[in-house]
């Protein structure tokens, strides 16, 4: 065979015919991933010069080589070591020469034999071999039956290769032999080369057909494999190709209409879009379907926008998107110190969360909860761990929500529906676990709208929120690596399910000398900064702050302190914008007064209770403790006890039980009394600020002492304050808020505080510096109470009730 193009010598053809007997010694030609077997004609190609001199010298002699496999194929020329010791000897019956040097040979197989000792390695292999005839087997019918086997598993594989002609199968079924069944077909299939050399080794030929069968039945299967995964490919190709024709004729359509390049474009953005995102499963197969339905819609058709809206919310959604945690401990506690004076509680529940999550990545963290009264920080406390943590910071108020869909977003089918407040956050947010702030979550409400405080429980539990849905999407989102940090300004108003949920922080309000501190560490330069001053312009000093805190401000938190701090900056920022103030301004206690006018908070505790029948009350309230004045008087009457100052049921049935106690008990209480005093005289418990309702158990003491006064004559020490439930039987309930409530008493200039002696261990949540200023007296009975608050006898004059008894 000469190849086109070639000009060289022209090929010669050598041709031989007969076969010699078996010579003692022979030439060895290895073979590289080809094993062959007797009785069979084998073409090879023989480009290595040893192997051509081994062929030249075979046909000027007996035309005899023996051929075996190479263990390794990798080897170009493998030694005696490197080849199997059983090949097939064979009769070089044709050959051809090409112009490039190599043969083209034709070999008639011959016998199967063994190499029992290699002679020579140069100029080629030889050896010494011996025949390894088959195994005689006489005729049975499992032979027959292997036989058959083989031939009909061989044709059911001929007729789905492409590879075995057909003149192969007619030849296989037509053979009677087993031993040159055996051969022919392991000879035609396409195997390993250990697993044809282990059926050339094998001498029982009824063994070989056995094991020649486990090798079709094999083929079989894998061949009816790859006929069913060529059977899909072609399917998806037509349905593919099917697909593209019509897709190519939908887009000749809306060219001619003018409408095929925008909706082409607005598609393949989209679908570019979200190839690019790590889908999961659900949503790939949910935005492959809306995908097709987009790319099939005019824009003309009113639902094209609602799914192009569809997929543009899914495609802005930070499936795969995530920040690294901060996990760093004492970066953290600088950031929160740096943000935030004292509230050390909070901080530290902040530096345990880092430390589990640096101990266990994946743990689930609870969701936090801070309460506390209005400017004690709960928002921007949120804001802090954010960036100490590293993470996004997103921010919803639910404050007034009353809309359940506000939450969990409108079905599709509504005009104008879109996703609810808890994804659009984690859109705004740009990843999937960023700490999400639910501000005034206490204020939700409820209609005929939904319930939302009901639609939060999911989003809040962490057992749940792995797999969110929002109606808009109707797509689970995992919400389990997102931090739920919650504020509310009371509890009585969250729900018990949706309290449960979560891990409650109680922030109380500042005392005097915290207020002192945030004022010169984070709130004057906040103010000198916004209102245009700088440092070198204006100066604060502590008295100044100090009076500023005391005569013009009243409250839990520091949001009024800062309004006042930026009253004073803007006023010094006019002067030095007017050119009055030529040099640096220092704000006194002068200044302050001159800049602030006349001071709006007074200390009237000593003035208030000047006179019996006048105690002096502490009450919690939402915004913070608030110091209560209970005024009680009598009068000529029939025994009628008159409540007033807007109280609730709760405060009223106290001053109930305050009365049935001391009418009870007015012999130890004023000795002498007449027993028809209270039958003559007329009860009237007032308490001011009367526009303001108020309710609640804990004012039961302090009523019981202003009567206690009122009857005695004995007034109630100024410096005094107290809190606790009564019951009739004259025992001191425990009450809850003792530190808002010992704050209100810092704030109202009183020294002492008598509370319940079953709070006394509350008394640790107070700074230990209040708890130096303040006296504090836990009571158990209400006679410890007038021990302590009744001031000894009357001043000079008597009380008006003891002189009403004389006459």
């Amino acid at each position: 065979m000469i190849e086109i193009g070639v000009p060289e010598r022209p090929a010669r053809e050598v041709e031989v015919d007969g076969s010699p007997p078996l010579a003692q010694r022979v030439g060895v030609l290895p073979l590289r991933d080809t094993v062959t077997f007797p009785e069979m004609l084998i073409p090879l190609n023989v480009g290595q010069q040893r192997s051509i001199e081994l062929i030249n010298d075979a046909l000027r002699g007996d035309r005899q080589v023996a051929m075996v496999a190479s263990r390794n194929p990798e080897l170009e020329n493998p030694g005696p070591e490197a080849l199997y010791d059983v090949g097939v000897i064979g009769v070089v019956a044709r050959m051809i020469r090409v112009p490039d040097g190599t043969l083209r040979v034709l070999i008639q197989g011959g016998q199967r034999v063994r190499f029992e000792r290699w002679a020579a390695t140069e100029p080629y292999l030889s050896a010494e071999v011996v025949e390894l005839p088959d195994v005689v087997v006489t005729t049975t019918p499992e032979l027959t039956a292997l036989m058959r086997n083989v031939q009909q598993t061989f044709t059911n594989i001929a007729s789905e290769l492409p590879y075995l002609p057909e003149e192969l199968q007619i030849m296989v079924a037509n053979v009677e032999d087993p031993t040159t069944l055996s051969h022919l077909i392991a000879s035609a299939l396409r195997l390993g080369t250990a697993e044809k050399q282990a059926l050339l080794e094998e001498l029982d030929v009824a063994k070989r057909l056995r094991r020649l069968s486990e090798i079709l039945a094999r083929e079989l299967e894998v061949v009816a494999i790859g006929s069913k995964i060529q059977s899909q490919v072609q399917s998806e190709l037509e349905k593919g190709q099917r697909e593209y024709f019509l897709r190519q004729q939908l887009k000749a359509i809306q060219e001619e209409l003018g409408e095929g390049d925008e909706v082409q474009a607005e598609a393949s953005e989209l679908r570019q879009q979200l190839e690019a995102m790590e889908l999961p499963e659900e949503v790939r197969k949910q935005v492959d379907r809306e995908l097709s339905r987009l790319e099939r819609l005019q824009p003309a058709m009113a639902e094209y926008g609602v799914v192009r809206s569809y997929l543009e919310w899914i495609a802005s959604l930070p499936w795969d998107k995530s920040t690294e945690d901060n996990l760093d401990l004492e970066h953290a506690r600088n950031v929160l110190d740096e943000d935030h004076y004292d509230i050390e509680q909070v901080k530290d529940r902040i530096l345990e969360f880092l430390a589990v999550r640096s101990l266990k990545p994946d743990a689930r963290g609870s969701i936090l909860c801070f309460v506390g009264p209005p400017g004690v920080g709960k928002t921007s406390l949120g804001r802090s761990i954010a960036r100490a943590l590293g993470r996004r910071f997103e921010r919803i108020s639910v404050g007034g929500v009353r809309d359940e869909a506000e939450i969990r977003g409108h079905r599709r089918t509504y005009i104008g529906a879109m996703p609810g407040v808890i994804i659009r956050a984690l859109r705004d947010a740009g990843a999937n676990n960023p700490l999400l702030m639910i501000d005034e979550i206490d204020k939700m409400g409820a209609d005929f709208r939904g319930d939302p405080s009901s639609a939060m429980l999911e989003v809040l539990d962490p057992e749940q929120n792995h797999a969110f849905r929002d109606h808009y999407l109707d797509l689970p989102f995992s919400l389990e690596g997102v931090m739920f940090v919650t504020t509310a300004n009371t509890l009585d108003t969250i729900p018990g399910p949706l309290r449960d949920r979560m891990e409650v922080i109680q922030l109380a309000g500042y005392t005097e000398a915290e207020k002192l501190e945030i004022a010169k560490r984070y709130l004057v330069p906040r103010q000198i900064e916004r209102n245009g001053l700088t440092r070198s312009r204006i100066a604060f000093t502590d008295p100044a702050l100090r009076v500023i805190i005391a005569d013009y401000t009243r409250e839990a938190g520091v949001r009024q302190l800062e309004r006042e701090l930026g009253s004073v900056c803007r006023k010094v920022a006019r002067q030095v914008a007017e050119g009055s103030a030529k040099r640096k301004v220092t704000i006194t206690e002068p200044r302050v007064r001159a800049l602030l006018g006349r001071r709006r908070f007074f200390s009237e505790t000593r003035r208030r209770t000047a006179r019996p029948g006048v105690a002096t009350g502490l009450a919690w309230t939402p915004v913070g403790g608030e110091v209560l004045f209970i005024e009680a008087t009598a009068m000529s009457g029939k025994g009628r006890l008159t409540i007033t100052g807007q109280l609730g049921e709760v405060m009223q049935e106290s001053a109930q039980a305050a009365l049935s106690y001391v009418r009870s008990n007015v012999g130890d209480l004023v000795p002498g009394l007449a027993d028809d005093w209270f039958a003559t005289h007329d009860i009237h418990i007032h308490v001011p600020a009367g526009a303001t309702p108020k309710d609640g158990p804990s004012a039961g003491v302090a009523m019981v002492t202003a009567l206690a006064s009122l009857i005695s004559g004995r007034p109630v020490r100024s410096d005094v304050a107290m809190t606790g439930e009564i019951t009739l039987t004259g025992q001191v309930l425990p009450i809850g808020g003792l530190k808002e409530k010992a704050l209100a008493a810092q704030r109202g200039r009183i020294h002492c505080v008598i509370a319940p002696a079953l709070n006394e261990q509350d008394a640790e949540e107070i700074p230990e510096h209040l708890r130096r200023d303040l006296e504090f007296k836990f009571v158990a009975t209400i006679d410890e109470v007038l021990e302590v608050a009744l001031q000894r006898r009357p001043e000079r004059r008597r009380a008006p009730v003891l002189a009403d008894r004389a006459a």
